[in-house]
């Protein structure tokens, strides 16, 4: 307890505040949102709901976040050794976020903020403010999670088709058709190492 005597209880809750909120950072202002929801997407899609069970599935989205990353990491190193207390060189990186953001969310949350915010405000803000970027990071995540679960579903859809199809013209309707797909499924996604190509693709589309 004696090292916590000199050290303002304001400042420590404030640190302590900032603490509580890495995991939401994380989730939010990272690479984890998109993979998380592509990995889920994918396991609904062959029908199995708990394999890999949830836990397992954000163990693989944040060592695949962690990998996506690093460069981000090591920048960010570099700028502290250079210049600890330069807030201004954030700008390195926010030009690395900008990236991954699609240019019309961009601009429909800068026409919104045009129309909410007070005017002096709304005159002040760029493209390229943090509190533009940040939304628009993680509204541009989600839309290309949604967008590559979406094509991960096509292949399996038509399995689970041509399966119903095939069931009802031999007369065994009584036949459950996930008894057959889902087997179907699964030896399709082992034949093809869909795992490691579905993560290889995740990190082909932050270059």
């Amino acid at each position: 307890m004696s090292s916590f005597q000199g050290i303002d209880p304001v400042v420590l809750a404030i640190f302590l505040g900032a603490l509580s909120l890495m995991p939401m950072l994380l989730v939010v202002c990272t690479a984890f949102l998109k993979i998380v929801i592509v990995l889920m997407i994918t396991r609904n899609a062959i029908g199995v709901q708990q394999v890999p069970p949830g836990m397992a599935i954000n163990g693989i989205a944040l060592a695949a976040t962690l990998f996506i990353m690093a460069p981000v990491g090591y920048e960010m190193a570099e700028i502290v050794k250079v210049s600890p207390l330069d807030l201004t060189s954030v700008g390195a990186l926010q030009q690395t976020g900008m990236e991954a953001i699609k240019p019309d969310i961009l601009t429909h949350l800068l026409e919104n903020a045009m129309r909410m915010w007070p005017a002096q405000m709304a005159q002040e803000v760029q493209r390229e403010d943090l509190i533009l970027l940040a939304p628009a990071f993680v509204l541009s995540q989600l839309q290309a999670g949604f967008e590559i679960g979406f094509l991960i579903y096509i292949p399996f859809i038509v399995i689970d088709l041509i399966v119903s199809n095939l069931l009802l013209a031999l007369g065994m309707q009584m036949v459950s058709p996930m008894t057959i797909s889902l087997p179907l499924k699964l030896l399709l996604f082992v034949m093809v190492s869909g795992w490691s190509r579905l993560l290889d693709s995740l990190f082909l589309s932050y270059l």
